[in-house]
């Protein structure tokens, strides 16, 4: 295995990605903070370094049109999003998914309209997390970069046939620079393969249809084979990430526990906050507080077995969401971790929805969440469900 360490920023990761699995057709549109992925892509096709055909299009609803039609025809095809441009393709992400498609999407998460933000926060993910797309997630330039490699080859399983969104924070992670490695061209040739496609409109000896309008005596069994599609991707997941490791040397995981173990008090995160709360986690046990970390990779299919195992021993659980379900009872992510550990745990679970629109989430933010966690702790009770951390009351 050879590799070589740069200095990267997370959209240079995610363009370099495609670069090697140089895909047959992109269509995108550029939207903050995507915009420099997408330029940067462009200009190694445009360089002559590989031969992507890039769909030039006028909208995000017409590049994700573009991306299933290609995708019909049996093409590997990507593009990439964030935020409202997310949320032009909404139509069309759904279509994807049921067409079984496997289309793989960076999306640079960033807050959703209105007020007008172009900042991180994971609102345009959480839109989607239940269009039938697999979600994984990113806590740095290194894991976008792996995560796309992977993705491209859990999407393409033919007992799959899903498509894939990679997420990662933008700004924190699409435009800060980070060392990382890239590995050689062709071991990521070799990992990522061919694509021959399972169906095609253009085999005229296999005729195939697509799009077909779906009665209620069909529609019901179509809607129950992606769930089954999306159940058995969690082998495949783990499968892909096994033989990645021999590329990269360490293991992909549904979830990653840090100093977990024997802690007492956790957090549950999503994205480039888990690197926060590492560096307070270390603090913290410096201090001889037991507190954990854990870190959700895979979020959909969501890891239910995996996290209450994980959690099962804590005295107190906070769960922190980048995004607001602004259903009066917290965010999604937290909704996800009661509704795993519902009727097998007593373990107190608050909710922190932070960082809306970009706003900082440092060290004294996390620092008071474990805090709080060691109080609720010792009495067994939360003083406050959901917390709005950070905000101007």
């Amino acid at each position: 295995m050879s590799k070589k360490l740069l200095a990267l920023t997370g959209n240079d990761a995610a363009a370099y990605a495609m670069k090697q699995i140089n895909p047959d057709v992109v269509a995108a549109y550029p939207i903050t903070p995507q915009t420099s992925l997408m330029e940067k892509f462009a200009q190694f096709v445009a360089d002559g370094e590989l031969d992507t055909e890039i769909v030039l299009v006028e909208s995000e609803h017409s590049a994700m049109s573009a991306c299933v039609g290609a995708s019909s025809a049996g093409a590997r095809v990507m593009t990439a999003t964030s935020s409202q441009g997310l949320a032009l393709m909404w139509e069309i992400v759904y279509i994807a998914s049921s067409y079984r498609l496997p289309i793989v999407m960076p999306l640079v998460n960033r807050a959703l309209s209105g007020p007008i933000n172009i900042h991180c926060d994971h609102s345009d993910a959480m839109g989607i997390r239940d269009s039938g797309w697999i979600q994984l997630w990113a806590e740095n330039a290194q894991e976008v970069y792996d995560n796309l490699l992977q993705a491209i080859r859990i999407a393409e399983n033919s007992d799959i046939l899903l498509p894939v969104v990679v997420n990662y924070d933008g700004f924190i992670i699409s435009h800060a620079i980070e060392n990382m490695y890239l590995y050689d061209d062709a071991e990521v040739k070799k990992f990522v393969g061919e694509y021959k496609p399972k169906y095609t409109l253009l085999d005229p000896k296999k005729p195939t249809t697509f799009g077909g309008f779906d009665l209620p005596d069909y529609y019901f069994e179509h809607r129950r084979q992606m769930a089954d599609a999306m159940t058995r991707s969690a082998k495949v997941i783990a499968d892909v990430a096994k033989e990645f490791s021999k590329i990269c040397g360490r293991e992909y995981k549904f979830i990653e526990g840090y100093k977990l173990e024997d802690a007492e008090v956790a957090i549950v995160a999503l994205g480039s906050t888990v690197g926060t709360a590492r560096a307070v986690v270390d603090e913290l046990r410096e201090k001889g507080v037991k507190a954990g970390l854990l870190k959700i990779r895979m979020f959909r299919p969501f890891p239910e077995n995996e996290i209450e195992d994980a959690l099962k021993h804590l005295k107190a659980i906070a769960v922190l969401d980048r995004a607001d379900s602004l259903n009066a009872v917290g965010g999604p992510l937290f909704d996800e971790i009661r509704a795993a550990l519902y009727n097998k745990s007593t373990i107190p679970v608050v909710n922190y929805v932070y960082g809306l629109g970009g706003r900082d989430m440092g060290l004294v933010e996390i620092n008071k969440v474990y805090s709080d966690l060691a109080e609720t702790a010792k009495t067994g009770k939360a003083k406050d469900l959901v917390t709005y951390l950070g905000v101007r009351e």
